[in-house]
Protein backbone atom coordinates (compact mmCIF):
# COMPACT_ATOMS: atom_id res chain seq x y z
CA UNK A 1 0.00 0.00 0.00
CA UNK A 2 1.04 3.49 -0.77
CA UNK A 3 -0.20 6.86 0.33
CA UNK A 4 -3.05 8.29 -2.40
CA UNK A 5 -3.41 12.02 -3.78
CA UNK A 6 -7.08 12.22 -4.26
CA UNK A 7 -8.30 13.89 -7.22
CA UNK A 8 -11.95 15.57 -6.98
CA UNK A 9 -13.94 17.14 -10.54
CA UNK A 10 -16.52 19.01 -9.23
CA UNK A 11 -19.82 19.43 -11.34
CA UNK A 12 -22.44 22.14 -11.39
CA UNK A 13 -23.02 23.53 -8.32
CA UNK A 14 -19.79 22.25 -6.33
CA UNK A 15 -16.74 24.91 -7.33
CA UNK A 16 -15.51 24.98 -4.25
CA UNK A 17 -13.83 22.01 -1.69
CA UNK A 18 -14.17 23.81 2.09
CA UNK A 19 -12.50 22.05 5.29
CA UNK A 20 -8.98 21.74 3.47
CA UNK A 21 -5.80 23.00 5.12
CA UNK A 22 -2.52 24.06 3.23
CA UNK A 23 -4.88 24.93 0.37
CA UNK A 24 -3.58 26.71 -2.40
CA UNK A 25 -4.75 27.81 -5.92
CA UNK A 26 -2.20 26.57 -8.65
CA UNK A 27 -1.90 26.60 -12.45
CA UNK A 28 -0.91 24.08 -14.33
CA UNK A 29 0.07 24.00 -17.95
CA UNK A 30 -1.08 21.29 -19.97
CA UNK A 31 0.21 20.35 -23.76
CA UNK A 32 -3.35 19.36 -24.95
CA UNK A 33 -4.37 23.19 -23.81
CA UNK A 34 -6.13 25.52 -21.49
CA UNK A 35 -7.65 22.94 -18.27
CA UNK A 36 -11.02 24.83 -17.13
CA UNK A 37 -9.43 26.35 -14.10
CA UNK A 38 -6.47 26.81 -11.51
CA UNK A 39 -6.50 23.61 -9.33
CA UNK A 40 -7.21 23.76 -5.57
CA UNK A 41 -4.57 21.67 -3.93
CA UNK A 42 -4.95 21.24 0.00
CA UNK A 43 -5.03 18.34 2.92
CA UNK A 44 -8.22 16.63 4.54
CA UNK A 45 -6.58 15.21 7.83
CA UNK A 46 -2.91 15.00 5.78
CA UNK A 47 -4.73 12.98 2.85
CA UNK A 48 -3.68 15.05 -0.08
CA UNK A 49 -6.10 16.28 -2.68
CA UNK A 50 -6.68 18.04 -5.85
CA UNK A 51 -9.54 19.82 -6.66
CA UNK A 52 -11.03 21.35 -10.06
CA UNK A 53 -14.22 22.91 -10.96
CA UNK A 54 -15.18 21.13 -14.14
CA UNK A 55 -17.17 23.96 -15.72
CA UNK A 56 -15.07 26.48 -13.94
CA UNK A 57 -15.66 28.75 -11.30
CA UNK A 58 -18.46 30.99 -12.29
CA UNK A 59 -19.44 27.98 -14.56
CA UNK A 60 -18.07 29.67 -17.47
CA UNK A 61 -17.74 26.69 -19.97
CA UNK A 62 -20.21 24.26 -21.27
CA UNK A 63 -20.29 20.76 -21.51
CA UNK A 64 -19.03 20.85 -25.24
CA UNK A 65 -16.17 23.54 -24.56
CA UNK A 66 -14.64 22.12 -21.52
CA UNK A 67 -11.37 20.76 -22.67
CA UNK A 68 -11.47 17.39 -21.20
CA UNK A 69 -8.31 15.91 -22.16
CA UNK A 70 -6.27 19.09 -20.20
CA UNK A 71 -8.05 18.91 -16.98
CA UNK A 72 -7.49 14.40 -16.63
CA UNK A 73 -3.85 15.64 -18.44
CA UNK A 74 -3.42 18.24 -15.87
CA UNK A 75 -4.30 16.02 -12.62
CA UNK A 76 -2.06 13.24 -13.62
CA UNK A 77 0.99 16.24 -14.15
CA UNK A 78 -0.50 17.19 -10.43
CA UNK A 79 0.05 13.76 -9.18
CA UNK A 80 -3.42 12.34 -8.42
CA UNK A 81 -3.39 8.95 -8.47
CA UNK A 82 -7.58 8.20 -7.81
CA UNK A 83 -9.76 10.47 -9.38
CA UNK A 84 -13.69 11.38 -8.38
CA UNK A 85 -16.42 12.78 -10.63
CA UNK A 86 -19.43 14.30 -8.88
CA UNK A 87 -22.02 15.85 -11.38
CA UNK A 88 -24.86 16.90 -11.52
CA UNK A 89 -28.14 14.78 -13.94
CA UNK A 90 -31.48 13.59 -14.38
CA UNK A 91 -33.18 10.38 -13.24
CA UNK A 92 -34.62 8.12 -15.65
CA UNK A 93 -36.07 5.86 -13.23
CA UNK A 94 -38.87 6.61 -10.82
CA UNK A 95 -36.87 5.49 -7.59
CA UNK A 96 -34.29 7.66 -7.82
CA UNK A 97 -35.73 11.00 -7.50
CA UNK A 98 -34.05 14.50 -6.86
CA UNK A 99 -31.53 15.23 -4.16
CA UNK A 100 -30.84 11.17 -4.36
CA UNK A 101 -26.94 9.96 -5.53
CA UNK A 102 -26.05 7.12 -7.78
CA UNK A 103 -22.58 5.91 -7.81
CA UNK A 104 -23.14 4.39 -11.52
CA UNK A 105 -20.84 1.83 -12.97
CA UNK A 106 -21.55 2.12 -16.41
CA UNK A 107 -21.41 4.53 -19.49
CA UNK A 108 -23.01 5.15 -23.25
CA UNK A 109 -21.12 7.88 -24.85
CA UNK A 110 -23.88 9.89 -27.27
CA UNK A 111 -21.59 13.19 -27.59
CA UNK A 112 -20.37 13.56 -30.81
CA UNK A 113 -18.02 16.76 -30.89
CA UNK A 114 -15.73 16.32 -28.18
CA UNK A 115 -11.97 14.85 -28.54
CA UNK A 116 -11.96 11.80 -26.53
CA UNK A 117 -8.84 10.30 -26.72
CA UNK A 118 -5.15 11.43 -26.18
CA UNK A 119 -3.65 9.15 -28.63
CA UNK A 120 -4.15 9.38 -32.67
CA UNK A 121 -1.92 9.31 -35.95
CA UNK A 122 1.84 8.86 -34.48
CA UNK A 123 1.01 6.79 -31.66
CA UNK A 124 -2.22 4.89 -31.38
CA UNK A 125 -3.53 3.23 -28.55
CA UNK A 126 -6.77 1.33 -27.72
CA UNK A 127 -7.72 0.62 -24.01
CA UNK A 128 -10.46 -1.81 -22.36
CA UNK A 129 -13.31 -0.05 -21.08
CA UNK A 130 -15.78 -2.74 -19.91
CA UNK A 131 -15.61 -1.76 -16.54
CA UNK A 132 -14.94 1.85 -16.41
CA UNK A 133 -15.52 2.36 -12.92
CA UNK A 134 -13.08 1.75 -9.76
CA UNK A 135 -14.67 -1.24 -7.67
CA UNK A 136 -12.29 0.27 -4.81
CA UNK A 137 -13.63 4.05 -4.87
CA UNK A 138 -17.17 2.92 -5.50
CA UNK A 139 -17.01 0.92 -2.30
CA UNK A 140 -15.71 3.63 -0.27
CA UNK A 141 -18.17 6.79 -1.63
CA UNK A 142 -20.89 3.95 -0.74
CA UNK A 143 -19.95 3.63 2.77
CA UNK A 144 -18.78 7.18 3.32
CA UNK A 145 -22.82 8.03 2.10
CA UNK A 146 -24.27 5.73 4.06
CA UNK A 147 -22.12 6.79 7.07
CA UNK A 148 -23.75 10.97 6.17
CA UNK A 149 -27.24 9.12 6.09
CA UNK A 150 -26.97 10.11 2.27
CA UNK A 151 -29.91 8.57 0.04
CA UNK A 152 -27.40 6.91 -2.16
CA UNK A 153 -28.42 4.29 -5.13
CA UNK A 154 -25.26 1.44 -6.15
CA UNK A 155 -24.58 0.79 -9.44
CA UNK A 156 -26.93 1.94 -12.72
CA UNK A 157 -25.83 3.11 -16.22
CA UNK A 158 -25.27 7.22 -17.04
CA UNK A 159 -26.07 8.19 -20.90
CA UNK A 160 -23.90 10.79 -21.43
CA UNK A 161 -25.84 13.39 -24.21
CA UNK A 162 -23.85 15.90 -26.14
CA UNK A 163 -26.25 19.19 -24.78
CA UNK A 164 -26.02 21.96 -23.95
CA UNK A 165 -29.67 21.19 -24.57
CA UNK A 166 -31.85 18.75 -22.32
CA UNK A 167 -33.73 16.13 -23.54
CA UNK A 168 -36.69 16.14 -26.18
CA UNK A 169 -39.90 13.78 -24.76
CA UNK A 170 -38.82 11.10 -27.33
CA UNK A 171 -35.27 10.69 -26.41
CA UNK A 172 -35.79 11.06 -22.66
CA UNK A 173 -38.16 7.92 -23.31
CA UNK A 174 -35.71 6.09 -26.03
CA UNK A 175 -32.77 6.57 -23.33
CA UNK A 176 -35.55 4.60 -20.44
CA UNK A 177 -35.88 1.85 -22.88
CA UNK A 178 -32.34 1.09 -23.47
CA UNK A 179 -32.06 1.03 -19.37
CA UNK A 180 -30.28 3.77 -18.78
CA UNK A 181 -30.67 5.01 -15.17
CA UNK A 182 -29.17 8.96 -15.00
CA UNK A 183 -28.49 11.26 -17.77
CA UNK A 184 -26.14 13.84 -18.12
CA UNK A 185 -23.55 15.81 -20.23
CA UNK A 186 -20.21 15.63 -19.08
CA UNK A 187 -18.86 11.86 -17.71
CA UNK A 188 -18.13 11.07 -21.77
CA UNK A 189 -15.63 11.36 -22.28
CA UNK A 190 -14.07 12.22 -19.13
CA UNK A 191 -14.30 8.70 -18.05
CA UNK A 192 -12.43 6.95 -21.32
CA UNK A 193 -9.86 9.82 -20.82
CA UNK A 194 -9.37 8.63 -17.17
CA UNK A 195 -8.61 5.67 -18.14
CA UNK A 196 -6.37 6.16 -21.17
CA UNK A 197 -4.20 7.76 -18.46
CA UNK A 198 -4.14 5.11 -15.71
CA UNK A 199 -6.32 7.18 -13.35
CA UNK A 200 -8.64 5.00 -11.30
CA UNK A 201 -12.23 6.41 -11.19
CA UNK A 202 -15.81 6.63 -9.94
CA UNK A 203 -18.28 8.75 -10.39
CA UNK A 204 -21.31 10.13 -7.80
CA UNK A 205 -24.10 11.31 -10.36
CA UNK A 206 -26.55 13.79 -8.33
CA UNK A 207 -29.99 13.72 -9.30
CA UNK A 208 -31.51 17.26 -10.06
CA UNK A 209 -34.72 16.20 -11.85
CA UNK A 210 -36.44 13.81 -13.94
CA UNK A 211 -35.43 14.69 -17.12
CA UNK A 212 -38.70 15.37 -19.07
CA UNK A 213 -40.16 11.94 -19.27
CA UNK A 214 -42.30 11.91 -15.94
CA UNK A 215 -45.65 12.63 -15.80
CA UNK A 216 -46.10 14.04 -13.07
CA UNK A 217 -43.57 16.21 -12.98
CA UNK A 218 -42.36 19.68 -15.59
CA UNK A 219 -39.78 19.51 -17.76
CA UNK A 220 -36.81 20.38 -16.42
CA UNK A 221 -35.58 23.66 -16.55
CA UNK A 222 -32.44 25.60 -15.22
CA UNK A 223 -34.32 27.26 -12.18
CA UNK A 224 -35.47 23.93 -10.87
CA UNK A 225 -31.67 22.54 -11.07
CA UNK A 226 -29.94 25.08 -9.93
CA UNK A 227 -32.52 24.94 -6.37
CA UNK A 228 -31.58 20.93 -5.80
CA UNK A 229 -27.76 22.16 -6.52
CA UNK A 230 -27.32 23.62 -3.55
CA UNK A 231 -28.68 20.98 -1.57
CA UNK A 232 -26.51 18.57 -3.59
CA UNK A 233 -23.31 20.53 -3.05
CA UNK A 234 -23.43 20.65 0.57
CA UNK A 235 -24.18 16.94 1.04
CA UNK A 236 -21.42 16.58 -2.24
CA UNK A 237 -18.55 18.51 -0.10
CA UNK A 238 -19.24 16.23 3.46
CA UNK A 239 -19.00 13.31 1.12
CA UNK A 240 -15.63 14.50 -0.10
CA UNK A 241 -14.92 15.47 3.62
CA UNK A 242 -16.08 11.78 4.92
CA UNK A 243 -14.38 9.44 2.04
CA UNK A 244 -11.04 11.23 1.88
CA UNK A 245 -9.93 9.42 5.00
CA UNK A 246 -11.04 6.02 4.08
CA UNK A 247 -8.88 6.40 0.57
CA UNK A 248 -6.00 7.93 2.26
CA UNK A 249 -3.84 4.40 1.15
CA UNK A 250 -4.07 2.64 -2.13
CA UNK A 251 -3.00 -0.32 -3.77
CA UNK A 252 1.14 -0.17 -5.37
CA UNK A 253 -1.08 -1.55 -8.61
CA UNK A 254 -5.18 -0.80 -9.04
CA UNK A 255 -5.74 -3.20 -11.66
CA UNK A 256 -9.12 -3.25 -11.93
CA UNK A 257 -8.91 0.44 -11.41
CA UNK A 258 -6.94 0.86 -14.65
CA UNK A 259 -3.42 1.34 -12.90
CA UNK A 260 -2.02 -0.55 -16.20
CA UNK A 261 -4.33 -0.22 -18.71
CA UNK A 262 -1.81 0.84 -20.90
CA UNK A 263 0.13 -1.97 -21.18
CA UNK A 264 -1.17 -3.60 -23.62
CA UNK A 265 -2.98 -0.79 -25.25
CA UNK A 266 -0.31 0.85 -27.78
CA UNK A 267 0.04 -0.51 -31.02
CA UNK A 268 2.05 1.76 -33.48
CA UNK A 269 5.10 0.18 -33.16
CA UNK A 270 8.17 2.41 -31.40
CA UNK A 271 10.06 3.39 -35.06
CA UNK A 272 6.97 4.95 -36.19
CA UNK A 273 6.01 7.19 -33.24
CA UNK A 274 5.68 10.63 -33.68
CA UNK A 275 8.01 12.50 -31.30
CA UNK A 276 5.91 15.44 -31.03
CA UNK A 277 2.77 13.19 -30.44
CA UNK A 278 4.69 11.06 -27.72
CA UNK A 279 6.49 14.22 -26.15
CA UNK A 280 2.99 15.43 -25.80
CA UNK A 281 1.81 11.67 -23.67
CA UNK A 282 4.99 12.06 -20.88
CA UNK A 283 2.51 12.59 -18.14
CA UNK A 284 0.02 10.31 -19.40
CA UNK A 285 1.60 7.92 -21.26
CA UNK A 286 5.10 8.24 -20.09
CA UNK A 287 5.05 4.98 -18.12
CA UNK A 288 4.96 2.59 -20.69
CA UNK A 289 6.53 4.91 -23.37
CA UNK A 290 9.79 5.08 -21.26
CA UNK A 291 10.00 0.72 -21.63
CA UNK A 292 9.17 0.64 -25.16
Amino acid sequence: MRQATLGIIGGSGVYEIDGLTNRRWETIASPFGAPSDQFLFGELDGQPLVFLPRHGRGHPFSPSSINYRANIDAMKRAGVTDLISLSAVGSLKEEYVPGHFVLVDQFIDRTFTREKSFFGTGCVAHVGLSHPIATRLQDALEEASRELKLPVHRDGTYICMEGPQFSTFAESMLYRSWGCDVIGMTNMPEAKLAREAELPYATVAMVTDFDCWHPDHDSVTVEAVIKVLTDNADNARALVRTVAPKLAQRPDIDEQGGDRALDFALITHPEAHDPTMVAKLDAVAGRVLRSR
